[in-house]
């Protein structure tokens, strides 16, 4: 059996070929970032899950899979079912109702795609968002202290020389 490297967590989850799953899917997807301490893309994230799952339910076939994972600098979700077709992005009126699903994904992701299956009977829809390691983050995030001041050196007011 592989071992999981380090710092790798995730979560797969079997969902059914049902539009009425889509609300749970959703706040179990938000609970797991919650968990990972992943906040800051939750809201991101979600959105692209319901859009991905919406794609997969309506257009794929089952069993669909959902699968989330988080490395040293990037999280990743997703998607795969068994139907013949790929999703695209379509070039819609202003008014259309339906059909924005990869252009809301393409804008909320660093990167996305659709890979085929290795078998070729389904396909796979990813998004990914890129963050600095944990460490850089941490720096960065960190105020110092301003410099002790000597003894007996009084403090000056900001802009006041």
């Amino acid at each position: 059996m592989a071992e999981t490297p380090p710092g790798l967590r995730t979560v797969c989850w079997d969902v059914p070929h049902d539009p009425a799953v889509l609300s749970k899917v959703r706040g179990m997807v938000h609970e797991a970032l919650t968990t990972w301490n992943l906040t800051g893309i939750a809201e991101d994230v979600v959105l692209a899950v319901g859009e991905l799952l919406g794609n997969a339910v309506t257009h794929g076939a089952p069993p669909i899979r959902l699968s989330l994972w988080v490395g040293t600098g990037e999280f990743c979700v997703r998607v795969t079912d068994h139907g013949p077709g790929r999703p695209r992005r379509l070039d819609l009126a202003a008014d259309a109702v339906h059909g924005r699903g990869l252009a809301i994904v393409a804008a909320l992701a660093d990167d996305y795609g659709v890979t085929p299956t290795p078998d070729g009977t389904g396909k796979t829809a990813w998004a990914r968002w890129r963050f600095p390691s944990q460490t850089a983050t941490l720096t960065a995030t960190i105020a110092l202290p301003p410099p002790p001041q000597a003894e007996g050196t009084p403090e000056r007011a900001p802009g006041r020389h």
